[in-house]
């Protein structure tokens, strides 16, 4: 069995990992010039088409959309922020009371860990915006060069997302359990300790995952009201009113439509499905310690939720080494086959290393509830939780990318009703949307079924953290998608040669379904 050092390690290392991984893939990004000239953008001027003016334009669009999601994170945040307060004094009034008592202890540290929930979060997305920001222009300059390199500049932009937000996300949660664990200290001796005070120290570290998802609650629902505003107007303003092509830059609106795609599929996104991972972890750690026997087992195997989405950044890294330097993308049709084999190769390495953790922390038996209400489970049946989650995200997320990829029948098919009228676009794209949730339910239902089979709701729980296991490849195959977007619009907008829009508009194309996969990771896990 794994003790508490041994388990120390194997949260610490993958999410030290994690960020340096991040931090590495954010130079790479770097290494490409806006301020000064480079092999890029001579390269461009010698096409046809190119000119001086657009490299100034580019780093001009590229200055207004930082400016644009600066402001509205500002905004956002500083709502968040008097919210936050305001909840937290709930929080802390309400978790105080016990029975005919008060702990004003717990209220205090329950109320701080809502607090650390939702700044971790905040902080998460607005990383994640800032380097999609970043990356989108230095984007257009890369798919001058050709489709490899400015498919390698736009997943690069998702990776730092990803890695940064799953590897600091564990990393300070695992912190905040250290930080409690000396008010309310952790035995694996529950004949001869007091049990209160393990139960205390997880029941006030569910605060975490409730700050987690009030920030879920204002990036998700928020931020995308802004994208599709600012997608709805900018489409009014420009193409109905005044006839103007797509990203046309006399169309000032499409600032803001740019600025949406970050706000509602890096910030937003990032927000809801950390929510998601910090809410199934604090489920499984609550039920956990309804089990003597894994109490007994120590540290190992009560973080377990922990130890599995810290090594899904391990498994996650070596599949984007697969796409960064051994699958090239040489032609547009290698872009959806390289994401598929992203889902697919993480998938099936995470199932591996998921069977190694599951022996290694849990004990082959143990019994989970209190009195009448309990159930027995083997550390066989805890991993089929995990992988059934696995599983099930992945078909999610093919089936996701085979209802919204331009490559398969029901996108054509929208295309083919268009030609009718907008009134058969509308009645075609809605029975299709209504379509494609069938499949996705039946086996979320399935999941949810053997996992509470298997394990009651501490499956339940692990089968969410099975979906999420590979989350920092899911996020980063999702930021991808908006990057693409703005770099297909600064080309237009900076009136780019045909050449570099063919590419950022297949790479966008692609990016419009990838961010459709991470609604569906996001919709399961949740």
């Amino acid at each position: 069995m794994i003790d508490g050092t041994e388990a120390l390690l194997l949260i610490v290392i993958p999410t030290v990992a994690g960020l340096i991984f991040a931090l590495s893939q954010y130079f790479k990004i770097a290494e490409i010039e806006l301020e000064q000239k480079d092999e890029r953008q001579r390269l461009v001027i010698g096409k046809e088409g190119g000119n001086e003016d657009s490299f100034s334009k580019l780093v001009e669009l590229n200055k207004q959309i930082k400016e644009g999601a600066e402001a509205f994170l500002q905004e956002e945040y500083t709502v968040c922020s008097i919210f936050i307060f305001c909840f937290a004094i709930l929080v802390f009034v309400l978790t105080s009371r016990h029975g005919d008592e008060w702990d004003f202890t717990i209220g205090g540290v329950t109320a701080l860990c809502y607090v650390c929930g939702a700044v971790v979060s905040m902080i998460c997305g607005y990383i994640g915006m800032m380097i999609a920001v970043f990356s989108n222009a230095r984007t257009t300059l890369s798919a001058a060069e050709g489709w490899s390199q400015g498919f390698n500049t736009a997943f690069r932009a998702g990776i730092v997302a990803g890695f940064f937000l799953v590897s600091f996300g564990v990393l300070m949660f695992y912190t905040l359990i250290q930080l409690i664990n000396l008010q309310y200290p952790f035995s694996s001796e529950p004949s001869v300790s007091t049990p209160s005070t393990t139960t205390k120290l997880f029941e006030c570290i569910t605060g975490f995952g409730l700050g987690a998802s009030t920030i879920a609650l204002f990036g998700r629902v928020g931020g995308g009201i802004y994208t599709k505003a600012a997608d709805v107007g900018a489409d009014l303003a420009g193409k109905v009113i005044q006839g103007l092509p797509e990203d046309d830059a006399r169309n000032p609106a499409t600032i803001a439509d740019n600025v949406g795609d970050n706000v509602g599929d890096v910030a937003g996104m990032s927000a809801d499905l950390f929510g998601s991972l910090a809410e199934a972890t604090c489920a499984a750690l609550v039920v956990s310690i309804t089990s003597v026997e894994l109490l007994s087992a120590g540290w190992g195997a009560i973080l377990y939720p922990l130890i599995l989405s810290a090594s899904g950044i391990i498994v996650s890294a070596l599949t984007a080494l697969i796409a960064l330097y051994i699958q090239r993308v040489d032609k547009e049709n290698d872009i959806d086959l390289v994401l598929k084999v992203q889902l697919a190769v993480s998938a099936l390495l995470m199932i591996v290393v998921c069977y190694i953790i599951s022996v290694s922390c849990l004990p082959d038996t143990f019994i989970l509830g209190e009195g009448n209400n309990t159930k027995t489970v083997n550390s066989q049946g805890a991993f089929f939780c995990v992988i059934s989650g696995v599983i099930a995200g992945c078909l999610i997320g093919f089936i996701t990318e085979y209802y919204t990829s331009h490559s398969y029948g029901p996108v054509q098919e929208v295309a083919e009703s268009c030609k009718t009228g907008a009134a058969t676009n509308i009645i075609f794209g809605l029975s299709l949307g209504y379509k494609s949730a069938i499949v996705p339910v039946i086996i979320l239902a399935f999941c949810i079924y053997e996992s509470f089979s298997l394990a009651g709701m501490y499956g339940v729980a692990l089968a969410a953290l099975g979906m999420l296991a590979t989350l920092p490849t899911s996020l980063a195959i999702d930021v991808y998608g908006p990057v693409c977007d703005n770099a297909g619009g600064i080309a237009e907008m900076a009136g780019y040669p045909a050449e570099v829009r063919e590419k950022t508009d297949a790479l966008d194309s692609a990016g419009n379904t990838t961010a459709a996969i991470g609604k569906g990771f996001a919709i399961g896990s949740a």
